[in-house]
Order: structure tokens, then sequence, then C-alpha cells
């Protein structure tokens, strides 16, 4: 491998883990719940990668602050009843173990919850692999460049040795805050033209081809 990169920050939802339709499906169902105006797919879409109380707040401005509060609740319950169904998609644990003993270090950067994601790193198994992880819950939510700006402090790397990956425009923002590279991958929630706006480095359309330029030019 190259040399061109020293720490890889991957986001989770939508980048690693083929959840984003169970994030919107829940969102739209804890909207119908309690009674609020359902987002459309497209909606709750764009709010995947921000904190809970940020993405509820955006798609219910005029909500109270109870209202929010149990939409957050309800949008739980919905996900809950299906995380352990969501699968990875497909070579990723075969590409973070390649990195891993290439000499990579290995990030998360997500607007899961630090509960939600240590389940999701050990009902995955993929925990082992990456040195160190922020969430929403303990920075300020996306495109905001705390997260990365913790991971590169932590690690010990310059920004500018860095490279977020992931399938938001909020990632590749916050990559931009942060004076990192960005790649973007399109089979999440945002599509290709969105994320080729902020222009990373490249766009992928399946994980097969990012693994690919990873290995190839990272």
């Amino acid at each position: 491998m190259a040399e061109r990169f020293d720490l890889l920050i991957f986001d989770w939802d939508g980048t690693l883990s083929d959840s984003t339709g169970l994030i919107t499906q829940s969102i739209q169902s804890a909207f119908a719940e309690v009674g609020l105006e359902v987002p459309t797919r497209q909606q709750a879409s764009f709010v995947i990668g921000y904190g809970l109380v940020q993405a509820m707040q955006y798609l219910a401005p005029a909500a109270s602050d109870e209202k929010i509060a149990d939409v957050i609740e309800a949008y739980k319950r919905h996900y809950l009843a299906r995380d352990a169904d969501i699968l990875l998609f497909e070579g990723v644990p075969e590409a973070l173990a390649r990195y891993q003993e290439a000499g990579y270090l290995l990030a998360v950067a997500t607007g899961k919850s630090r509960k939600g994601l240590d389940r999701a790193l050990g009902n995955t198994g993929l925990d082992r692999y990456f040195d160190f992880s922020r969430c929403a819950d303990e920075c300020q939510s996306k495109p905001h460049p705390q997260m990365i700006d913790e991971i590169t402090d932590r690690l010990g790397v310059a920004p500018a040795r860095a490279v977020m990956i992931g399938d938001t425009t909020h990632d590749l923002q916050m990559a931009a805050n942060a004076g990192a590279a960005s790649l973007g991958v399109a089979y999440g929630a945002h599509p290709r033209h969105e994320l080729a706006a902020l222009q990373p480095l490249a766009v992928f359309d399946t994980f097969a081809e990012l693994d690919t330029w990873v290995n190839q030019y990272g």
C-alpha cells in the first residue's frame, strides 16, 4: 500500500453498516407514532449523521422540547427492535483487517451514541480493528470538526495525514472543517452529486470500489 495517509476515519451508518434504510424507516415510524408530520425518505435520510436531538429538531423545527424527547424515545424503540439484523457491507471486515496489518490507524466518527456504537462494534466483532472513536453524544454534531479534531489529537496524527470516509455531506464537510481529506460513498444516505459537490478525493458506488482505491492510493 501507498503511504499518503496514516489514519483512516470511517463513518458507521451507511458507510460500514448497511443501516440507512432502517434509520429512515425508524424515523418515519417514530414521527407517525407521536403525531408529528412524517418526513419523506429523502428528508429522513438527510439527517443521518447528526446527533439525535439535532436530527429531530431539524425535521420538526416547531416541535416542543417535550415532543422532541418523545420522538427520540420512539425512534430508539423502533430502531432497536431490528438493530441486531443489520449487516455490514460486503468485504468490510476483511478490508479493515488488511488496513490494520498494513499499519494504518483506524477510527470511527459517527452520529451514533457511544452506547449504540459500542453495541454495533460488539455485535459485528469490528471493535478489534479501531484505535479510537468519537460519537455524537461526546462531541458537537457533524459537520462541526470536533470529532476529527479529538481523533487526530488522541492518535497523534496531523489532519492532513487523515482521511474521512463517509456517505453524507455532513461527513465530508466535517473533514473540510477539520483540515482533513475526504472520500465519499454513494451507496448510503446522500446521493453522489451532493457528495461530489464538496470535492472529496473520490466518490464510490460500492465498498469494493472504496477498498480498491485505498489499496492503490491510500
